[in-house]
């Protein structure tokens, strides 16, 4: 990535907030002055906007930073890439080396429910991890299983059958897993950096929970050397863990509600409370009705603090919409999903909960604080996707899912738009004294939003410093 260094830039004849032909001076990092014509020092960097909108950065409000990375070294295991056994097959068989295969992306539709038996019948030969599209599960087949000691361990997500043999699927043991892989060490982050920079992010909150002291400096060491330059919000970092940057720094304590192994909910209370004192908020992944009435019980006993949000809240029922507003939970969702697996909602959720599947507008005329996000790289990065995916709502085989739940795309936009701390408030905007991370687009923000993609992102600045631009 070419970034920068940190001089006086003065953007050019750019639109902002409807204004066309505005000058935009940034000073140490901040927007200094808004308004045509503006005299800029001689010493300035200068951009020329050429007529197109400039806006502030976007941000990605749940995503899983060394996830992604890894995803780029591993073997697609799903649709659109596969659909068959005989292709995942013969797509195992092919990866070059003699090591681990990882696959990631994979979907049922392909061999169905995978486990040692199904697996090794696919490839037998070599050591292999396939990790459902969902993240919450890893299938292994049995040279893998052996070399990660499945028949003796004791972690509650190594899962079992009825004679007390593993069965192959690892649930929600990301980190216990990873242990007794080989030690090759956390993958480079450079190349997400530059992607998401590329998108216009210059904010991202790391929803990775339960995050180890090496991979938690690996972050902040990506960070401090650029490799990636967005602030950063981290969602598994310890109750004790402490931050002396503005730019890296924990965010709410993210709790995992998992369908394999739903929590008792006096546990559940007990480790919201502790959040709570230590001075943090609670961040709780919540994807099924049945883990959604859970939270809502237990918050609605121990109370809630600003700040308290559910991830995805995948299934809302319409009469909790108004509990929600009254606990002041904010919701961070990704109808991103929709257009990656929409047609496997149809066929798999039970008709009745379609209309609660990824809601958006009724949870924004309810009152509740709503924002867009990712979940890269279980769902697609491109903010810009994501967008399109909240004002269509339109899965891969062109049927639409809940079209009672769409928002106009200046909406969308503005909930990408709104800061790190408070997700679901108001959006950030172009203004004297804020800082200077910004995107320009090639075009104005109406033309943009009428097809919303990121090849319309010209350049990003984070912190006054250009980190993407296309002359």
């Amino acid at each position: 990535m070419n970034v920068r260094a940190a001089r006086d830039l003065v953007v050019r004849d750019v639109e902002v907030a409807d204004c066309r032909g505005v000058d935009v001076l940034v000073r140490d990092g901040i927007v200094t002055a808004v308004a045509p014509g503006l005299c800029a020092p001689s010493s300035a960097d200068v951009l020329d906007g050429r007529g197109g909108a400039l806006l502030p950065g976007l941000h990605d409000h749940h995503i899983h930073l060394h996830a992604l990375a890894a995803e780029r070294d591993s073997v697609r295991c799903g649709p659109p890439a596969l659909r068959t056994a005989d292709d995942l097959a013969s797509k195992l068989d092919a990866v070059p080396g003699q090591g681990w295969i990882r696959g990631v992306g994979y979907s049922e539709d392909v061999a169905g429910l995978l486990d040692c038996s199904s697996l090794d019948a696919l490839h037998s030969q070599r050591p292999v991890r396939i990790q459902h599209r969902s993240g919450a599960v890893w299938f292994l087949n049995s040279v893998a299983a052996a070399l990660t000691g499945l028949a003796t361990a004791d972690h509650p997500g190594v899962e079992r059958d009825e004679r007390g043999n593993p069965t192959g699927r690892v649930w929600r043991a990301d980190t216990w897993l990873r242990d007794r892989l080989p030690d090759v060490g956390p993958p480079s982050l450079a190349d997400v950096g530059a992607e998401l920079a590329r998108y216009g992010i210059t904010g991202l909150t790391d929803a990775t929970p339960d995050l180890t002291p090496s991979t938690l400096d690996h972050l902040r060491i990506s960070h401090a050397d650029g490799s990636v330059p967005q602030r950063i919000r981290v969602l598994g970092a310890p109750l004790d863990y402490t931050s002396s940057s503005a730019t890296f720094a924990p965010g709410p304590y993210k709790i995992v509600l998992a369908d394999s192994g739903l929590p008792d909910l006096d546990d559940l209370a007990a480790t919201i409370r502790r959040a709570h004192t230590a001075g943090r908020a609670v961040a709780v992944h919540c994807v099924s009705r049945e883990a959604f009435a859970i939270l809502l019980a237990v918050l609605t006993e121990v109370g809630s603090v600003p700040g308290d949000r559910i991830e995805h809240g995948a299934l809302i029922p319409a009469e909790s919409i108004d509990d929600i507003r009254q606990l002041g939970l904010q919701v961070v969702t990704q109808p991103g999903f929709l257009a990656d697996r929409g047609d496997a909602y149809l066929r798999d959720v039970a008709p009745c909960d379609l209309a609660d599947l990824y809601r958006c507008r009724s949870l924004l005329d309810g009152g509740v604080a709503l924002a867009l996000s990712s979940d890269a790289p279980y769902g697609p990065a491109d903010p810009w996707a994501v967008i399109t995916a909240a004002v269509a709502r339109t899965c891969p085989t062109g049927d639409v899912v809940g079209k009672t739940e769409r928002i106009a795309a200046t909406t969308a936009l503005e909930r990408c738009l709104t800061p790190l701390d408070d997700p679901g408030g108001i959006p950030r905007s172009v203004r004297t004294g804020a800082p200077a991370d910004l995107v320009l687009l090639d075009r104005p923000l109406h033309d943009a939003l009428a097809a919303p993609t990121a090849e319309a992102v010209r350049a990003t600045v984070i912190g006054g410093r250009i980190v993407h631009h296309i002359r």
